[in-house]
């Protein structure tokens, strides 16, 4: 089995080796992947390592490693918005949430690929969801737009953003609104939420569809159109510039 790691800011990742068909999701600088097959040498059916999820990657846009590099979890993280790295004596733009593998006083390396960092960056361990760090991480956000499959703060989609801010904060999530409801703890009241808690939301078919942050009992910052702040009740999400009713809310889950 072969291994890789993303070595671009956001690599997109699609459901078929094409660029023609969707994308279902990225990877960010220094996420590791497993190489599950390789079509025409162009493109890599791979399975990231954080959270499973498979797609299809071209070959130009990783690098392929050692199991022994790739199983080693960098705990650095990005922290800012936009972040200037520094590789092959060029400057890489590198967006919030991406790691820095092997990374020590200032230089790490990918592969054969050294890099320089010298801009903000945190151990995961070192912070939990509290109402100040939510809001400083998830603040940065708001106005992105809403891209599905997206990862960055350039265009991000509802469990997208959610695993990125969720990442930051040590915690690893599945990458889909469906699959993240299945992680954490029930909370049965959202008279009884924590800031940090996940709320999930169904459509009329009863699908888990939409994932949002709850900053308080009152309101939810998620990726709908684009990141913003709405409030929320026991039915579910009202737009707080429209007034109207947007999401049927279904559970609410803990992480830590």
């Amino acid at each position: 089995m072969e291994y890789a790691v993303c070595v671009v800011p956001a690599a997109a990742i699609r459901n078929r080796a094409s660029h023609k068909t969707e994308m279902i999701n990225q990877l960010l600088f220094g996420e590791m992947m497993e190489i599950l097959k390789i079509k025409k040498e162009e493109w890599y059916k791979i399975r990231s390592l954080h959270d499973k999820y498979e797609g299809y990657i071209r070959s130009n846009l990783v690098q392929v490693i050692d199991e022994s590099e790739a199983k080693q979890v960098s705990p650095w993280v990005m922290t800012d918005l936009v972040n200037i790295l520094e590789t092959n004596n060029d400057d890489m733009l590198i967006s919030a949430g991406a790691t820095l593998p092997d990374f020590a006083d200032g230089e790490g390396r990918i592969g054969s690929i050294e890099y320089k960092y010298e801009g903000n960056f945190h151990h995961r361990n070192d912070i939990r969801p509290q109402p100040e760090i939510l809001q400083q991480l998830t603040g940065k956000w708001i106005n992105a737009p809403y891209l599905w499959g997206g990862r960055t703060p350039l265009g991000v989609d509802c469990s997208g953003f959610v695993q990125v801010i969720f990442k930051m904060m040590g915690i690893d999530l599945w990458r889909d609104a469906y699959l993240q409801k299945d992680q954490g703890i029930k909370i049965n009241e959202l008279t009884s939420v924590q800031c940090g808690d996940l709320a999930f939301f169904t459509d009329h078919k009863k699908r888990i569809m939409h994932v949002g942050i709850l900053l308080n009992e009152n309101e939810i910052v998620h990726s709908s159109g684009n990141v913003r702040i709405d409030t929320i009740d026991e039915e579910g999400i009202t737009h707080s510039g429209s007034g109207v009713r947007t999401h049927k809310l279904i559970t609410i889950r803990r992480y830590w």
